[in-house]
């Protein structure tokens, strides 16, 4: 399982569901959905969520027919799973690590981690993961993974005004230089262990476990700095606008380490 810290900071002192569905993070959730819509399978399939979190995703996908196992490795997340609406589909819960997965080989047609790469700091832990997402894939099933951008502390901190308090600069420097987020003091507003990826990097870790890849895109890309986001969003003009641009720029190599997630299509 992940570290006592990671563990405690979701099971007691971060609310992952409420951040996703505040209204200022809906690019992140309208963007994530777009991508997989475009990749997944298009008639029901059998997808397993690896660090599922409350099943925000999976509801999304049970509601357009799938059958959703999630795996998560923090019980406040499993308990609320059951609270989901699964639509046509499917959604079942289970305790569980991305980097030993008690599911059969070539058991999924898609598998999802949106979440575990997050809080594996040492890479053969990474590339563990990515392993075990393409053991329980089908040959030819689709694995999608999110990582967090090695910029993503800056621009937050920028963008929050915080770079004057103290402890933070040293933060984001190390975060820059290596990728490994610390926060040992539990700044508040600060992520809990984690790593941070240059966009370059995620390719040699699913290859190295066996995986190729197809795609590198960038969520939330420019849109990400916009705080009052969600109220141009309001105007369907401006909507469509906005996330046809996102799309139409999503793998643009000078701009994917704008977004402060970045996802990962990759084929088993």
């Amino acid at each position: 399982m992940p570290g006592d810290d990671i563990v405690d900071f979701y099971q007691s002192r971060y609310d992952e569901s409420a951040r996703l569905t505040q209204t200022k993070n809906q690019i992140e959730f309208l963007r994530t959905t777009d991508v997989l819509s475009r990749f997944l399978p298009a008639d029901p399939a059998r997808i397993l969520d690896v660090g599922g979190g409350t099943g925000l995703y999976a509801e999304w996908l049970a509601q357009r027919g799938h059958h959703v196992t999630l795996i998560d490795p923090v019980e406040r997340h499993i308990e609320a799973v059951p609270r989901l609406d699964p639509g046509a589909g499917s959604i079942s819960a289970e305790i569980g690590d991305a980097r030993s997965l008690d599911r059969p080989d070539d058991s999924a047609d898609a598998t999802l981690m949106l979440g575990p790469l997050y809080h594996l700091p040492d890479r053969s832990d990474r590339v563990t993961a990515w392993t075990e997402a393409r053991r329980v894939c089908r040959p030819g099933g689709v694995v999608v993974a999110a990582v967090i951008s090695r910029f993503a502390s800056l621009h937050d901190m920028l963008i929050r005004n915080r770079l004057t308090e103290t402890g933070i600069i040293d933060i984001v420097a190390a975060d820059l230089t290596s990728g490994q987020h610390r926060n040992p003091d539990r700044i508040d507003g600060l992520f809990t262990t984690a790593y941070f990826h240059h966009p370059d990097e995620i390719a040699g870790e699913a290859e190295a476990a066996g995986l190729t890849i197809e795609h590198i895109i960038g969520v939330e890309g420019m849109a990400g700095f916009a705080d009052d986001l969600h109220h141009q969003l309001d105007d369907d003009d401006v909507r469509q606008f906005v996330l046809g641009v996102l799309r139409d720029l999503e793998e643009d190599k000078s701009i994917i380490g704008v977004s402060n997630h970045i996802l990962a299509v990759a084929r088993a």
